[in-house]
């Protein structure tokens, strides 16, 4: 094979059934060899052949020009650690299948995903949700959140920092504002617990809905729900005599969207019309 001195060329050579891809340059007038870098003086135009007699090397003319005579086969130290990662990756694997429980191990080879879950011992609880009796069997961690939303479908509390810092999750428990996403749902027994989806009867929206609405107390909505609850509860609490006291306790329900003053006016109109709340 004649080499054109014009443009570069690749050629691809076979030894002992591992490949080397070998690239010839006018410019330089060498080949490299791209897997290990080793470099080949060669006149450009010059016929290369191969030569089995000499196993991984390339010759041209019947001569071994290679500078580094390595071979292209591993060597017992790559084959070695090889075969010591292949050894951990399964020894790996092995180990954390013996430590997991049966009834997990069982679960995700059944591919059950989030039914995983209950391979964990759970806890009857009983309460009340917007005036309607539940009985759930729950995990000691979850939180009254988690409950609200993925188990019940009550999306409208939302989750927000999930940290107790945003006041997004904000419910009632027993006509008092609480924390859903700091409150585990196993302490809720025989409790009486308020949504948002609770606050309206049917159609009709409740006061201090209406005057969200009204006051335009709200932009992108994500926080509106813990607002409404928060609003409720300092009605309730005797804490929205004046705009200084409602920003008090209102202060621990964040709006990034900077809604506060018309939030302030919705609650004052409520508080001073005299609407049941």
């Amino acid at each position: 094979m004649k080499v054109d001195k014009t443009r570069p060329l690749s050629i691809h050579l076979t030894a002992k059934t591992r490949t080397a891809c070998i690239r010839l340059s006018a410019r330089n007038n060498s080949i490299c060899n791209q897997h290990n870098q080793h470099r080949i003086s060669i006149q450009c135009g010059a016929e290369i052949r191969w030569h089995a007699a000499y196993g991984p090397f390339f010759g041209i003319n019947n001569k071994i020009i290679m500078d580094n005579h390595q071979s292209t086969e591993p060597s017992k130290a790559e084959e070695h650690q090889e075969s010591r990662r292949d050894f951990l990756k399964t020894t790996s694997i092995l180990a954390v299948i013996a430590a997991a429980p049966v009834t997990v191990a069982k679960a995700a080879a059944q591919d059950l995903g989030e039914r995983i879950s209950t391979a964990f011992e759970t806890t009857p609880v009983n309460f009340t949700v917007n005036g309607v009796k539940k009985k759930l069997n729950l995990e000691p961690r979850s939180t009254l959140l988690d409950v609200l939303r993925e188990q019940m479908d009550l999306t409208g509390t939302k989750k927000g920092c999930d940290y107790g810092q945003c006041g997004a999750c904000t419910v009632h428990v027993n006509g008092q504002r609480v924390l859903s996403c700091l409150s585990l749902a196993i302490m809720q027994e025989g409790q009486q617990i308020t949504t948002i989806e609770g606050l309206a009867k049917g159609e009709e929206l409740h006061p201090m809905q209406q005057a969200f609405i009204k006051h335009d107390g709200f932009q992108c909505g994500y926080c509106t729900p813990g607002q409404i609850m928060s609003a409720v509860a300092c009605i309730h609490e005797g804490h929205a005599g004046s705009k200084e006291e409602i920003r008090e306790y209102m202060s621990g329900n964040i709006c990034r969207c900077g809604a506060y003053p018309n939030i302030v006016k919705a609650i004052q109109e409520v508080k001073n019309g005299g609407a049941k709340s």
